[in-house]
């Protein structure tokens, strides 16, 4: 016979030793999906609540869904757009919009990940495909390399912040709600968070002069850059306008923006035959990552919710505070803490099924909780240890990890401070409801 466990139960070894060996196994550097799967399997057989068939089902099943065609579409789409060189457009449109003030190229590279944003969806190829264009030019301008380094890596956590992002996609999945809600959602703040990014840069570059030339604005050249940029801004158009009008859903905007791109690219001869077993594989090596990781943390899930895990988190919390800007912060310190030693996937399917009551407690709407929690995990992307964009632009520039991090710091706390009005301003997120 499975137990069964009530609510209000309390929990004993069978559940914290596998927790601790969860624990242990990723500070030792284990993968993610490795540990989640030993815990799993190693809780499931301590406890007895579920069949160990469970195990095999849900690898299957967890991945079996619609919602889920979207990731490898959106990576793929911005595979593409780097492929052909379109990303240059887009920076090229940047700078020809922002090349008047001080900090002109500083600003641009943030601006032009946002533009980047708009259709990758993806943080860690944000980082990659602008930090290869924009760093060399940054460090000519008068930046320090591990300064010009942490811009793109603070502009590229924008990858899952402005829509369309996988991290909305796999959160709608995992709490039940629609993506194209939270990519509605999403748009304020997404693009509060770029103007934080912007600002700060503008504040540090005046403070210590990195950057001092600018030009004056041309409108001929920004006709020129816009133009140039024509198909590049062509895909965004396709994917937030189909879904907004709700012509159709963000996985069929997915596989339009794919056809899109690839059109485009054959069509201009910036892409090639040649070119695509290469993007497949390049593709497929982050979808290999990401799909273990959601088929496994989904079995996690379960075995938590019948263990009533999130009811004893809710009371635990309320036995501890009834404050709701304590339990606000106290969140916050459990996403920033989860976001620096893993990454956004796995904390999300983790965690929201378990704090979204806690949310729900306070009165806090699923929608505002969602944002909440994704922009408070994108600070994970900029501080140590794991940091994934500070390891992407370190590959590209041979710049220490942490040379790169103590230069983002402004970044951080800037960003930290764009959560907190997140948080606690709640239109900012519920506008479109």
């Amino acid at each position: 016979m499975y137990q069964l466990y009530a609510t209000g139960s309390s929990l004993d070894w069978t559940f914290y030793g596998p927790i601790a060996g969860m624990v242990l196994l990723l500070l030792l550097g284990v993968p993610i999906w490795v540990v989640l799967g030993l815990g799993t399997t190693m809780l499931l057989s301590l406890t007895n609540i579920l069949p160990l068939t469970l195990v095999g089902e849900t690898l299957f099943s967890g991945i079996d869904s619609f919602s889920l065609i979207a990731v490898p579409l959106f990576i793929l789409t911005g595979d593409v757009i780097v492929t052909t060189r379109l990303s240059e457009k887009l920076m090229g449109l940047a700078e020809a919009t922002m090349g008047w003030l001080r900090s002109a190229l500083g600003t641009s590279t943030v601006l032009g990940c946002g533009f980047f944003a708009c259709i990758s969806g993806s943080d860690a190829a944000d980082a990659a495909a602008l930090g290869r264009i924009t760093i060399p030019h940054l460090v000519q301008k008068g930046y320090p390399l591990p300064y010009a380094a942490a811009i793109v890596a603070s502009g590229a956590t924008t990858g899952i912040l402005i829509p369309p992002s996988i991290a909305y996609i796999i959160i709608g999945l995992t709490l039940g709600i629609s993506a194209s809600t939270l990519f509605l959602a999403a748009v304020i703040p997404g693009v509060l968070v770029l103007a934080t990014i912007i600002i700060t840069n503008v504040i540090v570059n005046r403070k210590r002069g990195y950057e001092t030339s600018r030009s004056t604005f041309s409108f001929p050249a920004f006709h020129k850059a816009l133009w140039g940029a024509r198909y590049a801004l062509l895909v965004p158009v396709i994917i937030l306008g189909g879904i907004y009008s709700g012509i159709f859903t963000p996985t069929e905007s997915a596989s339009v923006a794919v056809l899109t791109a690839i059109t485009i690219g054959l069509a201009t001869g910036r892409l090639r035959l040649s070119d695509f077993p290469r993007m497949m594989e390049r593709s497929a090596e982050v979808n290999g990552v990401i799909g273990p990781i959601i088929g496994i943390a989904l079995l996690f899930g379960q075995a938590l919710s019948v263990l009533d895990v999130p009811a004893l988190l809710v009371q635990a919390i309320a036995d501890f505070t009834s404050s709701e800007t304590a339990i606000i912060l106290l969140m916050l310190l459990v996403f920033l803490a989860a976001g620096c030693v893993m990454e956004t996937t796995p904390n999300i399917l983790i965690l929201a099924p378990l704090l979204l009551p806690v949310a729900k407690s306070i009165g806090m709407d699923p929608i505002h909780f969602c944002i909440f929690m994704v922009t408070a995990l994108g600070i994970g992307f900029i501080t140590p240890p794991l940091g994934l964009n500070l390891f992407v632009v370190s590959g590209l520039t041979g710049e220490p990890v942490t040379r790169i991090a103590a230069h983002a710091v402004p970044f951080v706390i800037a960003m930290l401070f764009t959560v907190l009005a997140i948080a606690f301003i709640p239109i900012l997120s519920t506008w479109a409801l």
